[in-house]
């Protein structure tokens, strides 16, 4: 069994202070973006909302859950010996590979199955993990209001 990724949180008060932690990163990566674009000021202004870099931090926060890959043996030995779990599980039961993150912060196991492509069901299951149990406990499904892109009150651009 392999292990990736950094990000378990134990409760939902530390998924939230990591997301956060994330929103800085988030500025920067959608800003040089921009700038490897040859995106203008004006441009920039009009197409870089706050939409676009709650989804970069979204991206970041999922690309960086742990997760764990494994036989079929390994992943029902962990959930024998991590009584309390919910377990989601996706894809075929008879499938001897199995990806998983477990959220300590929501007693929940998400799991994929899959046979090959082991880059991609890493990616949709730390995607899963995080609409399925994340997105609403690091957001509380409000918007904070403030300027995520990085300008200053005059809503100009440091570029």
């Amino acid at each position: 069994m392999d292990t990736e990724g950094t990000i378990a949180p134990a409760t939902a008060a530390a998924a939230r202070e990591r997301y956060e932690a994330l929103g800085p990163t988030a500025q920067v990566v959608v800003k040089e973006t921009a700038k490897a674009m040859e995106m203008d000021a004006e441009e920039y202004r009009d197409r870089v909302t706050s939409e676009v870099v709650e989804t970069a931090r979204d991206a970041l926060f999922a690309s960086m859950l742990e997760v764990r890959v494994g036989s079929r043996e390994a992943f029902d030995e962990w959930v024998a010996d991590n009584d309390g779990y919910e377990v989601h599980e996706v894809g075929n039961e008879n499938v001897d590979r199995v990806v998983w993150h477990a959220a300590p912060a929501a007693d929940t196991v998400v799991a994929a199955t899959f046979h090959e492509e082991r880059e991609a069901a890493v990616g949709t299951l730390r995607r899963q993990a995080f609409g399925r149990i994340y997105r609403e406990m690091v957001t509380d499904g409000d918007a904070t209001g403030t300027d995520e892109r990085g300008e200053g009150a005059d809503g100009a651009s440091d570029e």
